[in-house]
């Protein structure tokens, strides 16, 4: 519990101490030397101009003597003509030393130096006549006139006042000197004290309170230059950023004008000068969109959802040109909710929509010229090894028909086939089929792959979620992988359960994420192998691992493991592109959620990724 004399001592630490040093101090205290120098001038002038007058009254007084001079003690009537002309010129030689670099310097030491030169002067003079001089009018007027002059560093006037009073009542008392004044010649009187006490605290706190709302303020004033250098930096980068963007930046009105644009938007839109564009656009709706619903389109989203994302559109440019733009805005509001303006970015995504088309138009030759042959070669392969009665089949060859082989899976049309004429024949084996046909599969997959990959980078994975249970999901991958299991002698552990919460997933999508990190696996690693799928809850999600025990995963292929095209260095009995752990990661990152994986030279890996629970609310 504080005491009275703790918070004392804490006041007074508080008031009195020095301040810690640190840039905004030191900035103060030179900017009060500066104060201090330049009020010192002002002073000086107006105590030499108070000399000068005193010192004309007592000239004046010499030829026609003033009667209030007459009840002045003879002893004081001719000296103070003396006393007056001594500190005039203690003042010229402190208006010397004001201009010197020590006066420039040391203003606290000037000071001092003047006011002991004018205060001390009288008592000297006083001391060797063998007096004492209670001047209390030249003090409260060299008081009062520093106080109002040079309202800073009290502790200077403080000093300044008590050497003066420390002379007058120590070295008169330790003298023995009286006054001249008859019916008062001892040196203070109780009244005498209080006054000069009283005179010199009002002053001192004067000062003292003066000194402190100054450096309030320039503490505060130090605080906005601050922030106003640091607003001028973040402006300067604002602008920076702003006026170099590569996107279109704006700012537009609830009722379609534009109130800012940056010069990469006037570009966009064929102009010359982002004033242009807030110039000539004052109904966005009609003079932009080609669609003019898009206008509409925009505000309902933004009423609804507070932003847009990715909103394409084609617009009108200057010389009647139709770009596509891509536009990503949100809405501005005041503290009561009232709309202000919308604001964002605009992309020219032109560029990006012809390469989609031409795209389609690719990959349309591509399941036309690739896929069909391939497609056909291997229905022919099938119906041969279906028509193998034993080990071997037979290859007849002669005069052909052109026929249609019936719709395949895909529905893609086929080639004309060769067809028995005659009776020539050639025996393959059956294991060569087998292999032709295991060929050509690899040969399909490897062009769906391919083409996949390519429309997930230009369009992004297409996702139909809905709330499933992952262990069906699970349960149906390894179903389906069962034989290639079988094939590489590997042994599988489903860990999984049906307690999960669901999942919100695309079931096709996710079935092709378990399926191909299986094959991974068993694609790495030598027969024999040991897997293990597992699931957990964590918070909002679920984790899930597919391990297994094999050869491992250095740390720099693990760094680019899904990448598009990159392909492990053991791979064995692979031709693969290098495309389903980068078609993984696409379609986990389409869901929300993550994908990793863990991985020792030694211990095999761990790949895992997260998938969002589905909420209460669903």
């Amino acid at each position: 519990m504080a005491t009275p004399f703790s918070r004392v001592q804490s006041w007074w630490r508080k008031t009195f101490s020095a301040p810690k040093t640190d840039q905004t101090n030191i900035l103060y205290k030179a900017w009060r030397n500066r104060f201090l120098w330049q009020r010192l001038r002002l002073w000086l002038w107006l105590a030499l101009i108070c000399l000068l007058s005193f010192t004309l009254r007592d000239i004046y007084g010499l030829f026609f003597p003033f009667q209030e001079l007459k009840k002045l003690p003879e002893l004081l009537q001719p000296r103070s003509l003396v006393i007056n002309l001594a500190m005039l010129l203690n003042i010229l030689v402190c208006f010397a030393l004001h201009r010197t670099k020590l006066g420039r310097h040391r203003p606290d030491l000037l000071f001092l130096g003047s006011s002991w030169s004018i205060s001390l002067a009288s008592q000297l003079f006083a001391t060797l006549r063998g007096f004492a001089l209670p001047d209390s009018i030249g003090w409260s007027l060299l008081f009062l006139s520093q106080a109002i002059l040079i309202p800073v560093c009290w502790t200077l006037h403080l000093l300044s006042q008590v050497v003066v009073l420390i002379y007058y009542f120590g070295v008169n008392t330790i003298l023995g000197l009286k006054t001249p004044i008859p019916e008062h010649p001892e040196i203070y009187s109780g009244t005498f004290i209080l006054y000069i006490f009283w005179f010199c605290a009002i002053s001192d706190i004067g000062v003292y309170l003066y000194d402190r709302l100054q450096r309030s303020e320039f503490f505060a004033r130090q605080e906005l230059e601050s922030a106003y250098q640091k607003l001028k930096v973040a402006e300067a980068k604002y602008r920076t950023i702003f006026e170099n963007a590569i996107e279109g930046i704006f700012q537009s009105t609830p009722d379609g004008r534009y109130i800012t644009a940056n010069p990469a938007l006037a570009r966009i839109y064929g102009y010359s000068l982002p004033e242009e564009v807030t110039a000539n656009f004052t109904d966005i709706e009609h003079q932009l969109y080609v669609d003019p619903n898009r206008r509409a389109e925009f505000v309902r989203l933004m009423e609804k959802y507070g932003r847009v994302s990715e909103f394409e559109s084609q617009i009108y440019r200057r010389d009647g040109s139709i770009v596509w733009i891509s536009e990503k805005a949100y809405a501005v509001r005041d503290e009561q909710g009232k709309l202000l303006y919308y604001e964002g970015l605009i992309e020219d995504i032109t560029q990006r929509k012809q390469t989609e088309e031409e795209l389609r138009v690719f990959f349309h030759a591509v399941s036309h010229d690739l896929r069909n042959p391939v497609l056909g070669t291997l229905m022919v392969l099938k119906n041969l090894l279906n028509q193998g009665v034993g080990d071997k089949a037979t290859l007849l060859h002669g005069d052909t028909e052109t026929q249609r082989l019936g719709d395949t899976e895909d529905s893609f049309p086929v080639s004309p086939t060769p067809r028995v004429a005659v009776s020539s024949s050639i025996p393959i084996p059956r294991s060569t089929l087998e292999r032709m046909i295991q060929s050509s599969d690899r040969q399909l997959k490897l062009i769906n792959s391919l083409m996949e990959a390519h429309v997930s980078e230009v369009q992004g994975i297409i996702l139909q979620p809905q709330a499933v249970q992952l262990l069906t999901i699970v349960e149906a991958a390894i179903a389906d992988l069962e034989p290639l299991l079988v094939q590489n002698q590997a042994t599988l552990t489903n860990l999984v359960t049906a307690d999960l919460p669901l999942v919100n997933a695309d079931p096709t999508q996710l079935w092709r994420v378990f399926s191909n990190l299986i094959v991974n696996a068993l694609k790495h690693n030598p027969p024999g192998l040991l897997l293990t799928i597992n699931a957990t809850p964590e918070n909002d999600r679920i984790y899930c691992t597919v391990s297994d025990n094999g050869v491992g995963i250095s740390q720099k292929q693990s760094d680019r493991l899904f990448e598009l095209y990159f392909r492990g260095g053991n791979i064995r009995n692979s031709v693969g592109l290098g495309l389903g752990l980068y078609l993984c990661k696409q379609i986990i990152n389409a869901h929300g959620g993550e994908i990793g994986i863990n991985t020792t030279s030694e211990t095999g890996a761990t790949f895992w990724f997260t998938l969002p629970i589905v909420s209460n609310s669903h």
